[in-house]
């Protein structure tokens, strides 16, 4: 059953009827209704186009934040072959919240990051819903210092809410985690690419995302905190969500318009999670044409990434 968001509710009442038609139909308790459905298809097509044309900031982190949109595996298993996973920080212990390992992408060889929130109770409580903790970011910087000393180009993926705040990831260093995540990402001599592909949270997104090029995906939210942490914080009121959401500008669209991303990945009408499939291949795409611009490039790849981050500054 497919999770409808509290704004799709006029898609879904139409959806609704059209499945209860189709049903009667199937048992042969109604009469010809096929031009009565084919009416009500096209009026949920209509609305839902007009509710995705004009999606307000909280909508998009709704959207971004949608339990049947695609994660970190189900991009892993589409684009990726010979994938080998590797565990563990070679010091305290292995944080599934991050995927990591060695791959082919269309036949060339790969070092694949990503965080993955799960898609149900059990996977979600297994990858601590996507929210890192230090020896997760240590495993990364293994990651990322394995993929340098091969000279293999690094992709991440960045799905979270947040580094994970407990009182154990504290006790274990995790801004000091985060930080060296961080450096390790600005000292690859190989190029990098990063997509946003639900929410990016804060450090926590930061720590995988500082590469070359950053894309991210057309409803994806990418901010400094979650809209409800800073609605706490600047008006002690978490009621204020959605004017929080409004005035950070953490729309793909606002941070292409501020310098702060690459370029924006269109998601099919309705958003990746209504056709998973489409998003990834179009993901798999423009990753394949970064890495063909890349492999022509006579750059500096920590020079470049280094200008990348200064002109951010420079230009806000």
């Amino acid at each position: 059953m497919y999770n409808y968001l509290d704004f799709e509710k006029p898609v879904q009442d139409l959806e609704l009827k059209i499945l209860e038609l189709k049903k009667l139909a199937e048992n042969g308790e109604a009469v010809d209704v096929a031009e009565e459905i084919s009416r009500l298809e096209k009026r949920s097509r209509d609305a839902l186009r007009d509710l995705y044309k004009a999606l307000t900031p909280w909508q998009k982190v709704q959207v971004a934040r949608h339990p049947d949109r695609p994660h970190c595996v189900d991009y892993i298993k589409a684009l990726f072959t010979d994938f080998t996973p590797l565990a563990g920080d070679r010091n305290f212990g292995d944080d599934q919240a991050i995927v990591g390992g060695f791959a082919r992408f269309r036949g060339e060889p790969v070092a694949v990051i990503g965080q993955e929130k799960g898609s149900d109770t059990a996977s979600r409580i297994k990858h601590n819903f996507g929210s890192v903790r230090p020896e997760g970011y240590r495993k990364a910087v293994r990651l990322m210092e394995l993929a340098d000393r091969f000279k293999i180009p690094l992709l991440t993926l960045v799905d979270t809410a947040g580094a994970y705040p407990g009182v154990g990831a504290e006790e274990r260093g995790q801004a000091e985690a985060i930080a060296r995540s961080t450096s390790a990402c600005l000292a690859l001599k190989v190029p990098s690419i990063s997509v946003v592909i639900g929410e990016g949270g804060s450090g926590g997104a930061i720590a995988i995302a500082t590469a070359n090029r950053v894309y991210m995906l057309e409803h994806a939210i990418y901010s400094v905190i979650s809209p409800e942490g800073a609605a706490s914080i600047l008006w002690r009121d978490t009621t204020r969500s959605k004017d929080a959401a409004t005035n950070m500008k953490i729309t793909a669209q606002d941070l292409l318009d501020m310098k702060i991303i690459d370029a924006i990945i269109p998601e099919p009408m309705g958003g990746a999670q209504r056709a998973p499939e489409t998003v990834i291949v179009s993901t798999g795409d423009l990753i394949a044409r970064t890495m063909k611009d890349f492999a022509g490039a006579n750059t500096d790849f920590r020079e470049q990434r280094r200008e990348k981050y200064l002109a951010i500054g420079r230009s806000l």
